[in-house]
């Protein structure tokens, strides 16, 4: 095939497999418990002002410098003789040459790990949600309800905000967590201000959720904001904590916009604001007076016909109150661009052909920063380093795979935890001077006692030239003169990645599972649309969602069809969330390429789902009508040939159950049979013990119908 581009990486995790262990379903599902999943150095940070290290080792912290000499230990006699109930050392948030901050009993305490003593401790309400603790202030930020509290070192309980009306929600993020939101409050740098998240919910519709659990059931009412109703109204408050008085910034929020990317300027006199229109192709960079509330000016605007997705916040240049970086993907991929407050566009910093993923940190002068990217493969994650005045930049992480790392407080040095599909996990520190690496942790292969099979890497062609990354997993006692079924595990969605160079590959233990002991050949693909391969690779699906993917996958069963050892009249599809649209629509709208499908939580009508993810996607119903109908699972229902199994958690608050609902009434107005289970209780997905029967009941209807 013209378009396939065969043989990248390949793994092989088989031996003497008469000495080996069978790996059960249990063992795969419940990984780490059964202690399958790799080994880390937990805790592993920097010491604050020291180029030392901290990691947890048994019942202890051990401190070790860069050349792995030992400073110190932290046994566990050191807390417990303060904290007689402490069994094991605390968890820490923040450690300094002499001092760590830890949570215990409801108190974020300082502790003198030196000496042994308690230096304060800030104790906070037990109800607390949401905490966000400031080491300089001493102050901790926490929500109750839908109000937002502080604790100081003399209250355990003062009321930023004290609203009666529950549709008023402070401190909590908003957007459902969209646009790179993962929080609601916001520490000023000193800590001398608190900035937060307010969303007024009073117009978005209610969705009811079914508690089983008691007698008789009852209802809980969950806001859901579903594409092309009432959105959610945000606003950004200010606490001062000298003052202890709250205001707002006099933003007109009437038509639903999205705000984001709240930044503060090091002076803590100005707040930045990304306001993002409904429609999500109109960004405006704003700077906001923190004493007036007033808008200052617009830094900068982006527009897009598609969309503009804003998900970093502003990052001052060290000693600078007027310099930042910000990263935009308005070329074409998230690159760096070197602004003023003024709204002076200083230079475009970097020009890569690949997305920058994080901003780290910058080195002691402040003349380089550090980022992490992808590199030119979009399935690592690398370290690099970027001259802030000429924009030339240096790759710091040179072994292929994904690279995790920590930039010290000086910027001289690196901890890189680093995986790739042969190397389970490596540890280094790596100086930036030299650039020579010191490993401190290398860890073996977890399933080195246990039957495993392959991992291929490999690379086909979009009809458009784009490279899709696939996987590929065979059994351990691999024959290629069978023909062997296959399994095409699916998600296809926006802001996932599944296929990456890291230790198997990304894959969940389940595949090998099946690829053992069902004889399974077990596929996957990255299809257009999906994340960390530039906006033209993942705009593809504006408006039509599904159509691209549902391309892409087709052509990776073209592809396993030309593969002597894949019976071709044996394929199943699977998947969840996005992965269930994907493997419906698969079903549903290309009948007779899969025999069976199985899928959770799928969404089934974009119209049900929530206005932030899918209007940056498909636009409103009204706006849209053609692609809404046209992806509408359903519409296409009486085309199923085969086998498909439905499951969906009974409160899932994300693809809410109405999805399976409406397809399952449909399906029974059209005569179609559609095999469907609920797991009660169980939100989004399926967790903890439960999870064993969930893939059982996936697996076993796959292989029973796949024939």
């Amino acid at each position: 095939m013209k378009n396939i581009f065969l043989g990248l990486l390949l793994v092989a995790f088989t031996g003497a497999f008469a000495q080996q262990k069978e790996l059960t379903l249990e063992d795969a599902v419940l990984s780490y418990s059964k202690g399958l999943t790799t080994k880390n150095m937990s805790g592993l940070k920097w010491v604050d002002g020291a180029n030392n290290y901290i990691y947890k080792e048994d019942k202890q912290y051990v401190i070790k410098s860069v050349v792995g000499k030992i400073v110190s230990k932290i046994e566990l006699d050191k807390f417990s003789a303060t904290y007689p109930e402490l069994k094991s050392v605390p968890r820490i948030t923040h450690i300094s040459a002499k001092e760590v901050i830890f949570q215990h009993n409801n108190q974020y305490i300082h502790f003198d790990y030196v000496n042994g003593k308690e230096v304060s401790k800030i104790a906070f309400n037990e109800k607390a949600a949401n905490s966000d603790y400031n080491k300089a202030a001493k102050a901790l930020a926490y929500t109750i309800d839908n109000n937002l509290f502080i604790a100081s070192s003399t209250d355990a309980k003062i009321a930023v905000t004290n609203n009666a009306d529950k549709n008023i929600v402070s401190g909590q993020a908003i957007h459902r967590y969209e646009f790179g939101i993962h929080k609601g409050t916001f520490w000023s740098p000193q800590g001398n201000y608190l900035a937060f998240y307010q969303k007024d919910e009073t117009n978005v519709g209610e969705y009811p959720i079914v508690d089983v659990t008691t007698y008789p059931a009852s209802v809980k009412n969950i806001k859901y904001p579903m594409a092309g109703q009432k959105n959610e109204l945000a606003k950004i408050g200010i606490y001062n904590i000298k003052t202890n008085k709250t205001a707002y910034l006099n933003i007109d929020n009437n038509d639903e916009h999205f705000l984001t990317s709240l930044s503060w300027t090091p002076d803590e006199k100005y707040v930045f604001v990304g306001e993002l229109n409904r429609g999500q192709n109109h960004l405006q960079f704003n700077r906001y007076d923190v004493a007036t509330g007033n808008k200052v000016n617009t830094i900068f605007e982006e527009k897009n016909d598609k969309w503009v997705e804003p998900e970093q916040d502003a990052v001052f240049l060290p000693n600078s109150t007027t310099e930042f970086l910000y990263a935009s993907e308005r070329d074409g991929f998230m690159n760096l661009y070197k602004y003023n407050t003024s709204g002076k566009l200083i230079k475009q910093l970097t020009k890569f052909n690949f997305p920058i993923t994080k901003i780290l940190g910058f080195d002691k002068k402040g003349q380089n920063v550090f980022v992490n990217a992808t590199g030119t493969d979009g399935r690592e994650m690398h370290c690099f380093k970027i001259n802030i005045n000429s924009g030339k930049h240096i790759q710091l992480t040179k072994k292929s795979g994904v690279h995790s790392v920590q930039l010290s407080n000086d910027g001289t040095y690196l901890l890189d935890n680093f995986t790739s599909l042969t190397v389970p996990r490596e540890i280094d520190v790596i100086s930036l001077k030299t650039q020579k690496a010191n490993t401190i942790f290398t860890a073996e292969n977890p399933l080195k006692d246990y039957k495993v099979g392959t991992t291929e890497l490999m690379t086909l062609k979009s009809k458009d030239g784009f490279d899709l990354y696939g996987r590929l997993i065979k059994p351990a006692d691999f024959d290629s003169t069978k023909k062997y079924p296959v399994l095409v595990y699916v998600y296809g969605g926006p802001m996932v990645q599944l296929i990456t160079n890291k230790w198997m590959a990304g894959a969940s233990m389940w595949m090998h599972w099946l690829a053992n002991q069902k004889d399974y050949i077990i596929f996957t693909l990255d299809n257009r649309g999906t994340s960390n391969r530039g906006f033209a690779f993942e705009s593809v699906i504006h408006r039509t969602s599904g159509d691209a993917a549902m391309e892409d996958q087709l052509l990776g069963v073209e592809y396993l069809k030309t593969l002597d050892f894949v019976d071709g009249n044996r394929m199943a599809v699977k998947g969840w969330s996005y992965g269930g649209y994907m493997t419906t629509s698969l079903m549903f709208r290309h009948p007779g390429v899969f025999n069976v499908g199985a899928c959770g939580g799928p969404v089934t009508d974009w119209k049900y789902y929530e206005i932030m993810y899918g209007e940056r996607y498909m636009d409103t119903p009204d706006e849209n009508p053609e692609g809404y109908a046209k992806s509408r699972v359903a519409s296409h229902l009486e085309n199923l040939e085969g086998k498909l199994l439905v499951i969906h958690g009974s409160v899932d608050p994300v693809v809410v159950p109405q999805h399976s609902m409406t397809l399952l009434k449909e399906a029974v107005e059209k005569e179609v049979q559609i095999d469907f289970f609920t797991y009660p209780m169980h939100e989004h997905n399926v967790r903890g013990k439960d999870r064993v029967h969930l893939i059982q009941k996936m697996l076993d209807y796959i292989v029973e119908y796949n024939k």
